[in-house]
């Protein structure tokens, strides 16, 4: 199973954005699952259905932190070299989405939601994208980590 599949099974079976692509990753990082999905617990809805940077965007940054980031108080090109990998992510993200906002790309014109998710039925599976974001989060990441 690629890792875009794994993203898109985990957002099926109930994980948010952010869980879903971080996890799809897990074999390669070194926190344990729990532990990774409690950390991207908060960035689903775009930051708690705050409708902000989509939870998948987000769970791709995370993991690139975890795989290629900096653990100092860094302020010089390692810095600089992480953000550029970064702003690549969430551009190629864009080109293939016209958005990395949350409620951009769910079509929404209020910036906050309900706290409360909506339920995972067919019909949510049929109008929201979150399940291909997620997947395409996962494929870019990878192919990012096969170019480096």
């Amino acid at each position: 199973m690629s890792r875009k599949e794994k993203a898109m099974a985990l957002f099926e079976s109930g994980y948010n954005c952010a869980q879903s692509v971080v996890l799809a990753f897990s074999d390669l990082l070194s926190i344990d699952e729990k532990a990774l999905a409690m950390l991207a617990s908060s960035f689903g809805g775009g930051m708690g259905r705050l409708r902000e940077v989509c939870g998948a965007v987000t769970g791709m940054f995370m993991t690139a932190g975890l795989l290629y980031g900096y653990d100092g108080a860094e302020t010089g090109a390692k810095k600089a070299e992480h953000y550029a990998r970064i702003q690549l992510l969430a551009e190629r993200f864009s080109e293939e989405t016209g958005s990395i906002i949350c409620r951009e790309l769910l079509g929404l014109d209020r910036k906050k939601d309900s706290p409360t998710p909506d339920k995972r039925t067919v019909e949510y599976y049929k109008k929201r994208p979150c399940k291909e974001l997620v997947g395409l989060a996962a494929e870019i990441l990878e192919e990012m980590m096969e170019t480096e």
